[in-house]
């Protein structure tokens, strides 16, 4: 058994800096580390349990199967924060058919970002017998 003690998303995004805005300043993703020099040096975001690497460069935008499941306390004042802090909403919230509250928006290369909310009533916050 592989016994994983920590996980990354890597991103090789076509301008880096751009992306660094991106997740730095427009989302304000707080930095976990830094490393190298230079344009395409690495910096890692905290992403709840999780991080995001955004380092080096790439010829061309990620795979557009890449998407990232980024759950926010409450989606409604992300999407009024974003909006505000000009990032184009794909799609604004709305509650699916599933019970979560699901807004989309994308990086500067296309990346498609989820912003999930998991609202009290929702089952994935009710255990039975618990």
């Amino acid at each position: 058994m592989v016994h994983v003690l920590s996980s990354r998303t890597l991103l090789r995004p076509t301008d880096p800096e751009r992306s660094r805005v991106f997740y730095g300043e427009t989302l304000g993703l707080g930095i976990y580390r830094e490393f190298g020099t230079g344009p395409e040096r690495g910096t890692v975001y905290f992403l709840g349990g999780g991080f995001l690497e955004v380092s080096g460069r790439s010829d061309a935008p990620p795979a557009p199967g890449l998407q990232l499941w980024l759950q926010v306390a409450d989606v409604a004042a992300a999407h009024a924060e974003l909006v505000e802090r000009g990032v184009e909403v794909v799609r604004p919230p709305v509650r699916e058919p599933w019970g979560l509250v699901e807004m989309w928006i994308a990086d500067p290369d296309g990346v498609r970002i989820v912003l999930v909310e998991v609202p009290h009533d929702h089952p994935i916050r009710y255990r039975p017998g618990i």
